[in-house]
């Protein structure tokens, strides 16, 4: 762990160090912030992002008032020792307008986390005639049939060498997936962090 001598702070005329974080597992970047001593220590003693504000003249913790707090999970120095980069476990949303990130650059997981939004937002409201909605209600166990009937498709057809048949039901599995992953209360991030868990 670097200590905050090791940066150079000349470039910025405030003595600040400007700190970009990134989410750990999407790699979504999240947020800009700037970094004092105080702060920078505060976040390495307690594993939470704390910064400077600027206007404010204080520290400031991610999340102290919201509770959606990041929590760092490494911390990168760039090449010029002038500028860092954490990565870090969000809890709730970054932005104060309640978006993942401060910067609306398309999700990582780009078409499936919108299907994936979609889908919650069927299960919430419950719209009369739709085929997801129609699924909630039947419950788990038909959902779960349903991806069984699906992924067995998928297979045959994988088996067969059929690459235009194995996309639509592998794109039918992939649906009814996304639907068994919102009954069931998973999310795609939870997926991608215990991949990632695997994966170190």
């Amino acid at each position: 762990m670097n200590a905050f001598s090791d940066f150079k702070l000349d470039k910025t005329g405030d003595g600040l160090l400007p700190v970009i974080v990134q989410d750990y597992c999407t790699r979504k970047v999240l947020m800009l912030g700037y970094m004092n001593q105080e702060a920078y220590d505060k976040t390495v003693a307690e594993g939470k992002v704390t910064f400077w504000s600027r206007t404010r003249g204080t520290l400031w913790t991610k999340g102290e008032t919201s509770g959606n707090f990041l929590f760092v999970k490494e911390m990168y120095p760039d090449c010029d020792f002038d500028t860092l980069l954490i990565t870090a476990r969000p809890v709730g949303p970054t932005c104060h307008r309640g978006t993942l990130a401060c910067f609306d650059t398309p999700d990582s997981e780009g078409f499936l986390g919108q299907l994936a939004e979609v889908i919650k937002g069927r299960h919430e409201q419950m719209p009369e005639g739709s085929y997801t909605t129609k699924l909630f209600i039947k419950g788990v166990k038909c959902i779960a049939k349903k991806v069984g009937e699906e992924t067995s498709e998928m297979i045959i057809e994988a088996v067969d060498g059929n690459r235009d048949r194995f996309v639509y039901e592998a794109s039918d599995m992939l649906y009814h997936f996304l639907v068994l992953l919102e009954q069931m209360g998973v999310s795609l991030d939870d997926l991608e962090a215990e991949l990632a868990l695997r994966h170190r």
